[in-house]
């Protein structure tokens, strides 16, 4: 726990799983001297309240950021916007204002407009996240060991971006630094585009004649399950996701036909060794990514298991 808070006060402007685990914590480890939070949603505000996470809820954006030395908005990125010119005249000279949205070009170009001069703008993208949303799902110990990538535009100041650094770093979280643009066409192939795919791949399965939904979800080995996993994930921020980043998903998109259809020629012509050696190269990834620690080589990946998987696997 730090010794004096890194930043008096600060406002976190939506509370679902990302703003919530921010909330818990910065509380836990003495970040904060005061967490102001609100939502959209009265109910969210209202259990937000029960829960005690923060020291004041209220009810407005502009309320919120009234200042604050650090406000982050947790938000979908469509509405980035429209809440930077609510909160703009409201925001105190030398607050940090940042958000945690998955698509970063879209979020500078809409934001950045409606700042005024001396406040520092640091947008942020923590990669760390679950299917679950609201402001219950949230906990203290998502970012631990995740990446989280700040995208400061040209001129910011590089102190206001330190600060934040220390914020994530204190946290848990392991810093990086990138452009907006180079950041978008990251997370197209690493995000955006395995979550296009998910979606395709669980709606498929959805719309088939000849095997029902009971069975499909019976007989879901494990690859299937986990692309459930991921599209089950908040269809608001997705949308929003796809919307404001299609050109680098658009692209990326292209790239994966192109090799889907090697696969398939491959395929029609009986050629296993184009796919034993499109099949090595792939698995050396999966190992590199255990490897550098983000995601485990345990058995079933890591997941728990109940007495009810093992009795069903």
């Amino acid at each position: 726990m730090t010794a004096a808070p890194l930043f008096q006060r600060v406002a976190l402007i939506g509370f679902g799983l990302i703003g919530g685990s921010i909330a818990r914590a910065a509380r836990a480890q003495g970040l904060a001297g005061e967490i102001v939070a609100t939502a959209h949603s009265a109910k969210t505000r209202a259990r937000v309240a029960e829960l005690g996470i923060a020291d004041r809820v209220v009810e407005t954006n502009a309320e919120a950021a009234d200042g604050a030395d650090l406000v982050i908005l947790s938000i979908p990125v469509g509405v980035c916007g429209a809440v930077a010119q609510e909160i703009a005249s409201h925001l105190k000279p030398g607050a940090i204002i940042s958000d945690v949205g998955s698509v970063k070009g879209a979020v500078v170009r809409d934001m950045a407009p409606h700042l005024p001069a001396g406040v520092h703008f640091v947008p942020a993208h923590p990669v760390a996240g679950t299917e679950h949303s609201g402001p219950d799902s949230g906990f203290a110990e998502l970012f631990i060991n995740r990446w989280c990538i700040l995208t400061p535009p040209e001129g910011t100041d590089p102190a206001a971006v330190d600060r934040l650094r220390a914020f994530w770093t204190a946290i848990g979280a392991r810093v990086e630094t990138m452009t907006p643009e180079h950041h978008d066409l990251v997370l197209a192939i690493t995000s955006h585009l395995p979550h296009l795919i998910a979606y395709t791949i669980v709606g498929t399965a959805e719309e088939l004649g000849d095997v029902t939904s009971s069975e499909v979800m019976k007989f879901s080995a494990g690859g299937f399950r986990d692309f459930t996993r991921i599209a089950a994930s908040d269809p608001t921020m997705w949308r929003d996701v796809f919307l404001t980043n299609k050109d680098a998903v658009l692209e990326m998109l292209g790239t994966f036909n192109e090799d889907l259809s090697k696969l398939t020629r491959a395929m029609r012509r009986g050629d296993g060794e184009a796919l034993f050696e499109h099949f090595t190269r792939t698995r050396a990834i999966r190992r590199g990514i255990v490897e550098i620690g983000q995601n485990s080589a345990a058995p079933d990946f890591g997941r728990l298991q109940t007495s009810a998987t093992k009795k069903n696997s």
